[in-house]
């Protein structure tokens, strides 16, 4: 996540303007390529090489809001019996608070989920400073009316069913510790029925469907244009609208 680790935050806007940051939700299934597709997007813009209380484009994703699981889920967690994909898997009510405390110009701390012990790390955040641009991505951003509707742009990264498994068992296996029989069962088991029955229904709310993720060049250097036209004074125009006004844009991609 493009952020800043530290063990405090401080509150404030940036050069002592309050830039209400145009908020894009990235939406899509599990290793569907919406990091990369923002890690992209960050990479294009130059924003990656800024230090990150300078940074104009922000990024945060919705894995970093897992909620303090209870005892008994925990327990569940580690023998690959709690589904981490259903929409209560978040802690829904923080997504909503950081997003609004994002548009109305504050520097917020991102708590750090830690994948191997299914807990959040104690004392240990990533900060958001005051951008311009903020990419929020995540399985379910678009479930709850609430948060899909603090998004000012709606992104849906489509990747075909066979290279997101792949993908994911690659990661769980290299990154989180975790055997291919147990990826293999919580696949089947939770991710792709949630998948089916959560994520997928979102792809309605999309202003712009982004098929093969990363590799649609087309389609992400069409996004990196109206980003950088936001950035070079485009958001002052984007704070004159309505929010009404900014929801009816859309780029035909799909």
């Amino acid at each position: 996540m493009a952020g800043c680790n530290g063990v405090s935050a401080r509150n404030g806007v940036k050069n002592g303007l309050h830039r209400k940051p145009f908020i894009i939700g990235v939406a899509g299934g599990t290793a569907s390529g919406k990091s990369s597709v923002c890690g992209r997007i960050m990479e294009l813009l130059g924003q990656h090489e800024v230090d990150c209380k300078q940074r104009q484009v922000a990024i945060l994703s919705q894995d970093s809001f897992y909620k303090v699981l209870t005892p008994e889920e925990k327990a569940k967690a580690f023998k690959g019996q709690f589904n981490f994909d259903h929409p209560d898997a978040f802690d829904n009510t923080l997504i909503e608070e950081t997003l609004r405390n994002i548009i109305a110009g504050q520097t917020v701390h991102i708590p750090v989920y830690d994948f191997v012990t299914h807990a959040r790390r104690e004392g240990e955040f990533t900060t958001i400073y005051p951008a311009d641009v903020v990419l929020f991505e995540g399985i379910l951003v678009f479930y709850y009316r609430n948060i899909r509707d603090l998004f000012n742009m709606k992104l849906f990264v489509d990747t075909d069913a066979d290279t997101r498994l792949s993908r994911r068992v690659l990661r769980d296996i290299n990154e989180r510790g975790r055997d291919l029989e147990n990826v293999l069962v919580q696949y089947t088991t939770f991710v792709k029925p949630a998948f089916e029955e959560f994520c997928l229904p979102t792809k309605k709310y999309a202003d712009v469907i982004i098929p093969r993720g990363v590799e649609n060049k087309v389609a992400i250097n069409l996004i990196v244009q109206h980003i950088q036209d936001l950035m070079n004074g485009g958001w002052k125009r984007h704070n004159g609208r309505n929010r009404s006004d900014s929801e009816g844009m859309e780029i035909p991609l799909h």
